[in-house]
Parts: C-alpha cells; structure tokens; sequence
C-alpha cells in the first residue's frame, strides 16, 4: 500500500520534474517508510512506500527492470503473488525480491495487458515501456485502489490522491457541473471517470489503458461479474459455497511480512471476518472497535457486539472511545484526507479509527462491501417486485438523496444543469445487458458504482491518511462473482444477507446474526452541534463561499437556522451535505 505519481510527456518534452515533486508531500502519509523518484525519456514517477511485502530495500519503488525494459510504480496489493512467482519462474523468469511489484512486472512482460486477469488483489498500477515510451496504467476490478488523471494536449499527470494532482498545478479547478449534481443526488458519490473537478478525472475500476507517446490511448474493461443466476444449487449448497469463498477471501488477505488485525464494528460482516480467522488457528488477533458519545437520541458506539465477538474469540481487543473535545479534530482531519468530498459521517469514524489502529497495526481486514454484494441495505426490498421497464426510476426514488428538481432548488441558477444527469446515468447502467430483475440491476450498480465511490473510497482514504492498509475480503472478485450468480430471494431473506446470515450460523454468536443492523454511527456529525456546527456556519457564509456561489443564499440561511431538520430520502443531514462541499473546496484551497 502506497502513494504514487508522476507525468508523462506527450510533446517531446522532459517531464516537469519540479511538477512531479510538488506531488510529494500528498503522498507522504500513505506510504511513510520510504520514497524513490525515477525519470526516463517522457516519463517520470514518484513513490511512497509502505512496507507490508519484502521489507528490504530490494521490494524499493519505482521498480526499473533493465533487462525486460519495464519501469513500474504501483500500490496495493496481489495476493496470489506466490502462486504467481512460481509459474513465471516456470517460463524462465529470474527475481532479484519476494516483492508483489516484481512479480507484476514480469507479469506484464509475459502476458501483456491481459496480465491483471492473473491478479488477485487490490491494484493501481502505472508502468511504463522504455524502449517504445508506451505508458500502461490498470485499476483493480473493484476500484479498492485509486488513480487520479489530470491531462493536457502536452502532459499526462496522474497520481493516487486528487490534492496531489492539484499540488502540481495546471489544473482546471472549475466545479463540473454534471459532477455536482451527482454529488447532490447520490450523497456525494460522483461515477467515474468525473471528479467535482473539471480537469481531474479518474480511471475507471477493471480498466486498464494504454497510451502511446504520440498520446492516443485506449481503454478496456477487463472484468464483470456474471449477469444470470446459477438456479440448480440448492439453498444448503449456496450457504456452503458462500461461507468457503469467504473463508478463501480471508485468508488470502493475511498475505503479509507484517502483522494484520481486523476493525471489528460488531457488525455481521467484520464478526465474520474475526471468526474465521480464529477458526484458522489465528493467535493473539488484534481487533479494534471505536465509539462516540450519543446525541441527538442517537446512541454512538456498538460496543455491546465488537466485546462479545472479542471475547467470544479470544482476540487482543481495543476498544476506543472518543470524546467529544476530539470530535471537531476528527472532522478536520478526515476532510483534510478526503481526496473528494464525501459526505458520510463515517469518514471521521474511520480516520480517527485509523489514528489508533497505525500506532499499533499496519495492516487490517474491514467487513466493507458485504451489504452491496449480499443485499443488506434496506432500500433493496422495495426493489423486488419492480417490473424491469421501472428499475431506474424505482432505485432513484429509494436511494436518491432527492429528485433533480431538488438538487435545482438547492444550487443558484447559473449551477444548474439540464435535464436530469443523474437518473440519465442510472438508465443507462440499467439498460446494458444482462442484470435479470430490478434489484439486479440496483446491486449491479451499487457494487461497481456506489461502493467504489463511497464505502471503498471513504475507508481507502481515512486509512491511508495514517500509512494503515485496510484490505476488504467481501470484495474478493471471487466471492462477488459467487454473489451474482445468487438468486435474489436468497440475498434478501431474513431482512437482507440472508445467505450471508444462514452462512454464519454455528460460526459467530446468534446474537449477532440476529440482531437490527447497524452502521458506524457518528452522532455529533449526523446532529450538527457546537464547534462542528460553527465550522459549517463560517465555511458557507465565508467570502470564499460567496464568491463561489454554489448554492441559493436562502436555502442556506434557512438550514442554518434549523440545520438538523431537513434530511435526505436515507436520512443524512442535508446541511452537513452542503456544508461538507464547501469546507473540502476551501480545504484544498480552491
């Protein structure tokens, strides 16, 4: 797990190499042990290293193989690189580590693009030819790993971080206005290839693109998950297969030269998790649990369920409570290592999780991904019986954070767009082919869109803001594919998860399976109050903001009058949503 960036010069020039070290000091936190720079003809990299797989220097980035001509920097992880190193020794090949970044160089070098159809892991990868000066670049089939793109006719910047990109300078830094408008429809999640940003795009997830030195490129989608249902296994089978691809998932993401725990939410999903480790044989398993003082009638911890799975397996449990003078600090923080606004009040869970997990742990399994995969949100039930002709409509109305004439109610008029992108986008996802019934669809996009852009994003960068790798065996490309093939109805017995929840009988404690779900509840964001509600107040009525003008000034006074009344269709706080916006904008000093 790492940060990296760099340029590619498309106009014969070198690389602004002052450009590619202003990129540095973003991508510090997430690789903290050590940092390599290389440039060559047209190309330029810069690395940050966090030491998880062959600590020595050999396992050191950016990665130049003289003799197959391939330069490479790269973050995450492969965790079949075992598997992999074998058989390309098998065709010939020579190492000089035990590093997973060797491992893909001579992967390219051997299969060519298709080599990420060998991987099993999470990957942003960016190498490079030297002796053709072609420039390949590959994200992992579910978009764990991130790669921001900033281009012009001359250059091609890319990095792991969106204020990397904007470090360098050069960029159009105007709001997208399509991408807004996603922002205040899907709480904040904007689809690939969009940024907020006009001239900061993203490479899309189980993409891998080729650029040439003359600059035309090419993109292909080198994975989805099946479309149809395996109807000729029966329940009992479904339940095994699940609970052993799982299994499978689990252990593969315990590939490590370095300790991993596990963040125990005292949810299902990371109980799970715990579980099957300690069925493993798995000693002394750290696990970590965080809390926060109720508000608003909200309770903030689910400290009842993470201490009984850590009793119940014998873990080295941690349990954090924070108070509430940490609060604001935790909001600030995790703004500060948002590489685009998100609006979860998970986010501060997560980082000041992360805070205190990194002095103890470098590595860590998270249950993020199992509710998008298994069905297990609550806004999936109504979606059953939809004909397919009313899908997209049907998802927008229950997951939406509002129609578009709302999102125009918000935004001032020279802010607004026509016709409705949003729902656009959902059709159409929902007309390409396969995804059976309307709620196959919605988990179709939840799993490659929503989640990639929300969940995923969110703990990839709250984590990686304190050097902390967090690895998600729910999406294994495996077991998602294992999910797909699952009849609906299987998916949502039993409140959702229903596979998931009949798989874990025998193996985590009843009370848990049973028990109302949860999410990580952050009630000093969800009800604005004190320091966190002032910092709103001074971002959306400062000069910046005004100046900016993203939003109607009467919409604005009137939340902050009432800021905890007005919510979304799922419940967020409609000013933390706006409020949010502005304090990342003016944050990465826009």
């Amino acid at each position: 797990m790492c940060g990296l960036g760099g340029e590619f010069r498309l106009d014969g020039a070198k690389p602004d190499l002052d450009a590619v070290a202003r990129m540095s000091p973003c991508l510090e936190r997430r690789g903290p042990d050590s940092k390599g720079t290389w440039s060559h003809g047209p190309v330029a990299f810069v690395h940050h290293r966090l030491k998880i797989i062959d600590l020595s220097e050999a396992g050191s980035q950016p990665m130049v193989d003289d003799e197959l001509r391939l330069a490479m920097i790269f973050n995450g992880c492969v965790y079949n690189h075992h598997e992999l190193r074998r058989e390309l020794e098998g065709h010939g090949y020579r190492f000089r580590s035990t590093s997973d970044t060797e491992v893909i160089l001579k992967a390219y070098h051997h299969w060519g693009t298709s080599f990420v159809d060998h991987f099993l892991g999470m990957f942003a990868i960016v190498l490079t030819e030297l002796d053709t000066g072609r420039v390949v670049m590959a994200r992992d089939r579910l978009g764990i790993k991130p790669l921001y793109l900033s281009e012009t006719p001359r250059r091609i910047r890319f990095a792991s971080t969106l204020p990397a990109l904007l470090a360098a300078g050069d960029v159009d830094t105007s709001i997208d206005p399509v991408a807004l408008h996603h922002y205040l429809s899907w709480h904040s999640v904007v689809p690939a290839p969009r940024t907020i940003l006009s001239g900061v795009r993203k490479l899309p997830p189980a993409t891998v693109r080729v650029i040439e030195p003359d600059g035309s490129s090419t993109e292909a989608v080198y994975w989805n998950p099946p479309a149809t249902h395996d109807l000729s296994i029966g329940d009992d089978e479904w339940r095994e297969r699940t609970l052993a691809a799982l299994d499978l998932a689990v252990q593969r993401r315990m590939v490590s030269d370095v300790p991993v725990g596990v963040l125990l939410s005292g949810g299902l999903d990371s109980s799970l998790v715990v579980a099957l480790l300690a069925r493993a044989g798995q000693q002394g398993l750290a696990t970590f649990s965080i809390g926060f003082n109720a508000a608003g009638g909200e309770i903030g911890d689910e400290f009842e369920y993470s201490d009984l799975v850590a009793k119940e397996f014998g873990t080295d449990h941690h349990k954090i409570l924070i108070p509430d003078d940490r609060l604001a600090h935790g909001v600030e923080g995790a703004i500060a290592a948002m590489s685009e606004p998100m609006v979860s009040h998970d986010c501060v869970a997560f980082y000041l999780l992360s805070e205190e997990v990194s002095k103890k742990i470098t590595v860590v399994q998270s249950g993020q991904g199992a509710d998008e995969v298994f069905a297990g949100y609550d806004w999936y039930p109504p979606l059953r019986d939809v004909p397919r002709s009313q899908a997209a409509e049907a998802y927008a109305g229950v997951f939406f954070d509002r129609p578009s004439s709302g999102v125009a109610a918000l935004l001032n008029p020279d802010r607004t767009v026509d016709g409705d992108p949003s729902l656009a986008f959902v059709r159409d996802h929902f007309a390409a082919p396969g995804a059976e019934s309307t709620l196959d669809a919605a988990l179709r996009i939840d799993s490659r869109i929503m989640l990639v852009d929300d969940p995923v994003k969110r703990v990839d960068n709250m984590t990686m803001a304190w050097g902390l790798e967090a690895r998600v065996p729910f999406l294994d490309h495996e077991l998602v594919e294992l999910a797909a093939l699952c009849p609906p109805g299987l998916k949502l017995a039993h409140g959702g998860k229903g596979v998931l929840k009949e798989a874990a009988r025998g193996v985590v404690p009843d009370a848990v399976i049973d028990r109302t779900k949860g999410y990580f509840p952050v009630p000093g964001v969800r009800h604005l109050d004190g320091p966190i509600l002032e910092s709103v107040r001074e971002a959306l009525t400062s000069r910046a903001a005004l100046d900016r003008a993203l939003f109607r000034p009467e919409v604005v006074n009137g939340l902050l009058g009432d800021p905890n009344t007005a919510r979304t269709t799922i419940g967020a706080n409609v000013l933390w949503q706006l409020g949010l916006l502005e304090l990342w904008l003016q944050r990465t000093g826009l």
